[in-house]
Parts: structure tokens; sequence; C-alpha cells
């Protein structure tokens, strides 16, 4: 299977450079995975399509201010650099501009030399190990210098950065929003344990690998960025109990799905776990756990546009996007949504 089957065409002014002022007032469009037919709505009627003893996998990572802008010493030049993943010992996995100018042994400097940093090493791709040193909490740190990591097809500032969180976030890790989720609004969610259906929280820290183009013309050619997951014990027992009454498991995200799909036994059952991921789901896969996705549109030959079409069947995905299209619905990390399941 090629890269190229997972394209289609979008108009560049339907991708969403901000978000819409209500969270839960995007559209959402239905999609049945089985015949593949479709409905027009708003996010905020979601609740309708949710039964009692179904199970909301909602990832509670929270976006850290991953992007900082400083300089290197002593020549003064420009760098940017974007934190991607903890190493320990204050040393980091880093994108950073220019890359060919911070080689190691460079020393950075940012916030007027509130955060300095030393390049230690070469990763994969491109990538730097930074070591930073600092006085205080280095999260609190970045949060007075670092700036909201925006995907590169968002060219507007944001801004109120919470408005790149969910409302549910709640531990630091992620170089991105888990979308999906920023449509949820307290009350939604109240609304939604009202009618009998139970919240189930996961953890993926979304990396910058998200948003990296496919660049395999097979798809099974690809290989997978790493993300750090878990499922707490509590979470094992709602969606163990939710699958042994015969409730839905519903995930908010292709995080949620790429959690629970990765950390699942082979049977759909759940113990607490943790660990890295690299799952590549794309069509032929066999899901274990997930019965039903909310989620966002995504970029053209995307692995999450191959995700969806290993759920959904790529025909009726590509259709669905097409409809989109069509109906002028909005793209991408701040456009609207989809929900997919078997009885809609």
């Amino acid at each position: 299977m090629k890269t190229s089957d997972f394209y289609y065409e979008l108009p560049e002014e339907l991708i969403a450079q901000t978000p819409l002022e209500h969270r839960d007032h995007s559209r959402l469009l239905t999609l049945n995975r089985a015949t593949g037919k479709t409905g027009h709505h708003h996010f905020y009627e979601l609740p309708e399509f949710l039964k009692p003893g179904d199970c909301l996998v909602l990832n509670n990572s929270r976006v850290i201010p991953a992007r900082l802008l400083g300089h290197r010493e002593p020549t003064g030049g420009a760098v940017e650099v974007l934190l991607l993943k903890d190493l320990g010992d204050n040393t980091w996995e880093c994108l950073a501009k220019p890359g060919r100018k911070c080689r190691i042994g460079t020393e950075l400097s940012f916030g007027d030399g509130r955060l300095t940093a030393k390049v230690v090493g070469d990763g994969e791709d491109g990538k730097k190990l930074v070591q930073f040193s600092f006085t205080g909490i280095f999260l609190e740190v970045l949060a007075e210098l670092g700036k909201m990591p925006l995907p590169p097809y968002i060219r507007e500032e944001l801004e109120d950065g919470e408005r790149y969180q969910t409302v549910y976030s709640k531990i630091n890790g992620s170089a991105a929003a888990p979308t999906a989720g920023l449509h949820f609004t307290p009350e939604l969610l109240q609304q939604i344990e009202a009618k009998g259906v139970r919240l189930a929280y996961v953890t993926l820290h979304v990396g910058l690998g998200t948003f990296r183009p496919v660049k395999a013309d097979e798809i099974a050619d690809h290989h997978m960025h790493s993300e750090f997951c878990e499922i707490s014990q509590e979470t094992a027992d709602i969606l163990n109990e939710t699958r042994r009454q015969g409730g839905r498991i519903v995930c908010v995200g292709t995080t949620s799905c790429r959690t629970i799909e990765s950390l699942a036994n082979d049977d759909g059952t759940f113990v607490e776990r943790s660990g890295w991921t690299e799952i590549f789901i794309y069509p032929g896969y066999r899901f274990k756990a997930m019965d039903a996705l909310v989620t966002n549109f995504h970029l053209p030959e995307s692995t999450l546009v191959m995700l969806v079409s290993a759920f959904a069947g790529r025909e009726h995905i590509l259709a669905a996007y097409a409809e989109a299209v069509k109906e002028r619905y909005r793209f991408f990390s701040f456009g609207d949504a989809m929900f997919i399941a078997n009885d809609i």
C-alpha cells in the first residue's frame, strides 16, 4: 500500500488558523464505519451518539511551552530550540534551528541568561541532545521563557495558550496537543457523565513526529517516532468493566487510540502499564480494544489519516473527507471533528 493512496485535495483556506470562540461549537461529521453513511452535526451534539455504559477515553497529557528563542554564545546568532523528549539529567532531545550551527559543544542562552544550555550530542534525523542549566524548577523557567509549539501549518500567534490545551490536561510532557480533545468543555463532559458514560484517562505525550510527513513510497517502510504512554490501574479497571458489561470503548483522538492499542493485552483486557510505543496503525491492522473514535481531520498522506483509514476503511474516509471539503469544514488542529462508529 502506497503513501499516495492516502492523498486528498485540500484548499489551503480550509486549514483552521485559530480556535472558535466556543470549543464545542465546532462541526461534527459522523461516519458509519460499516456503511460509509455520513451526517452533519455540531460537537455539542456528541452526547446523542454516546450510550449509557460506554467509556470515553481521554488523553490528559499537557503541552509544555517547548519552543525556546535565544542566541548562540559568543556570536549572538539567533537560535530556536524545540524540546521533544526528556532524557533525564536536564538533557532533552530537541530540534534546533539553524541545526548546522548547533554543533556539539555549542553554548546557548535564553532569556538574558536565565536559562543556558550546551549541545552535548547528535540524535537521529538531525535532532540535537541539549543539556540545560538553570536555577529553580525547569518547568517554571520554561513557563516563563517558552512559547507554545504550534504546528507548522498554523501561522498565526495564539492569544490564549490555554486554547491549545484540553480542559482536562493534567500531566506535562507533550510537544503538541491531543487536538481531538480541544472541543470538550467541562459542561459537555458533565453532560456526558450524566448520561451514564464513564470517563477514563490515559497519558500519551505527543511528539512532533505527529506532523512529520511520510517520505517512504510504501507505507510499511515508514518508521514511527517513539512516544511515552501509560494506563493507570483505575483506568484499566474502568476499561475492563466496560468491556465485561458490553459497553463501547470510545477513544478521543488518535493518541488515546494508540495508547490503548499499544498497552492492551491480546484479548483486549488491560492492566496498569506504561512504556514507549512506536505503534503504526494502517489498513490491515486488527483493533484489540477501540470500538469508536472521536477525531479531527488529518493531513493528507499522514500516519493519522492512515490510522482512521484502518478503522473505517480508506474509501469511506476519503469519501468523508471529500464531503467535508465540499461542505467547507475546518481542518487540522483547530478545525472540526469526526465521530466514527458502527451504529450511527
